[in-house]
């Protein structure tokens, strides 16, 4: 048993708290603005005072502290502990050398992961994949990140960037996506791909209350009003969650047919929306895969919710400690 930090670094808030590794406890979890706009030797500062404050607030020496985990949303290089290229956090973060950075002014050492990763890794540990040895997690939100788990160990690719399940190619013929590809799953299943659905559909005179849930000001439609129509029975709004849940279970019809795994996790704030969107995935599923026994393969929600990638990054520490 040991004590590690878990932070997650988000555009908004740096979220970090102490996680016990044999229990997945998090414990002293705080929650401070990023303000990555000051740059991001600012950022990294913060999250050197921010460490210090948890580990004084636990009463714990800092020698207790066996690890810290720090999940970034883009990409890494985790072996030298550099962030290569993060597209939602302001200022430069191309080779900013994170790890080495924290572990100079905290004496702990420290490890980088993507955050979406971090979160397959905790679920793997301590959530919906407990007890598995092979699983893929799919995290939904304002974009769409995964994570892959094969024999018990987290799939990185050649240089570490394998996981982007949100890029998986589900209409060829589809829009550009910001990675600069076409018809990427992203374009179809997020947070935003919902609201602009809804948006488009109140445009195009659609029979819908959508439009006077929100007043008829676009600016306050959320994916939360789409889910909170669709539960009133709006037909155009279930829709929409039909139409993520169908191309979602494209790309997962094809993570089964390529790793044939025991588990899909899907979380997210997306994922909240429950069987208005597991049910047309696993409808597509059905339609689509027949090289794979299906009974076999379970697609089951996330379960830690806000902390998965604080308590995955923290585990992800101790992984690379002990491995």
């Amino acid at each position: 048993m040991g004590y590690y930090i878990g932070c997650d670094l988000g555009g908004t808030n740096l979220r970090a708290a102490i996680v016990n590794s044999e229990t997945g406890s998090v414990e002293h979890l705080t929650i401070i603005p990023t303000q990555a706009q000051e740059g991001h030797e600012e950022v990294l500062l913060r999250m050197v005072d921010l460490f210090a404050e948890l580990i004084k607030k636990s009463g714990m020496k800092t020698e207790e502290i066996l690890g810290i985990g720090i999940g970034v949303p883009g990409m890494t290089d985790a072996n030298r502990g550099m962030t290569t290229f993060i597209t939602n956090l302001p200022g430069h973060w191309i080779n900013v050398p994170v790890a080495p950075f924290i572990t100079e002014r905290t004496g702990i050492p420290a490890f980088l992961i993507n955050d979406v990763r971090s979160i397959t890794w905790g679920e793997l540990k301590f959530g919906a994949g407990r007890g598995c040895e092979s699983m893929v997690c799919f995290a939904i939100g304002t974009g769409v990140g995964g994570g892959v788990v094969i024999n018990n160990q987290l799939v990185l690719g050649n240089t570490g960037q394998a996981g982007e399940l949100g890029h998986i190619t589900v209409d060829p013929h589809g829009p550009l996506c910001n990675c600069g590809n076409y018809g990427c799953l992203e374009q179809y299943s997020s947070g935003p791909a919902i609201r602009a659905a809804a948006i488009k559909a109140i445009a195009h005179g659609g029979t819908t209350i959508l439009g006077e849930m929100v007043d008829y000001d676009l600016n306050k439609m959320t994916p939360e009003v789409v889910f909170n129509a669709a539960m009133k029975g709006d037909e155009i709004a279930r829709k929409i969650f039909e139409t993520a849940g169908m191309y979602l279970g494209i790309a997962i019809s094809d993570t089964i047919v390529t790793l044939e795994p025991q588990r899909i996790v899907i979380g997210g704030g997306i994922a909240q929306a429950g069987e208005l969107l597991f049910n047309p995935i696993r409808k597509t599923i059905q339609e689509r895969v027949f090289l794979a026994p299906l009974e076999k393969i379970q697609i089951v929600p996330a379960e830690l919710g806000n902390n998965a990638g604080v308590i995955g990054a923290s585990m992800w520490a101790e992984h690379r400690i002990h491995s």
